[in-house]
């Protein structure tokens, strides 16, 4: 499994866009549902490491960068 150290302000703003995008679908499916929430999960915490003085940076896996970027 790859990991990246990514900017923790970019992460947050992709995974608000992908959030936003799975919010105008109209699909209620398990997949799309745990979908949703491991992209609030990942939102949560690189938005947390942008606000938090000398973090900035957020650590995510190749798979967990890939759906963001696979959502918006």
């Amino acid at each position: 499994m790859s990991y990246a150290a990514l900017d923790a302000g970019r992460v947050a703003k992709a995974a608000e866009l992908a959030l936003q995008t799975l919010a105008a679908e109209k699909e209620t499916s398990d997949v799309h549902q745990r979908k949703t929430i491991l992209i609030e999960r990942i939102h949560a915490l690189a938005k947390a490491a942008a606000e938090t003085a000398g973090q900035g940076t957020v650590t995510l896996t190749s798979e967990e960068f890939w759906l963001i970027s696979k959502s918006w």
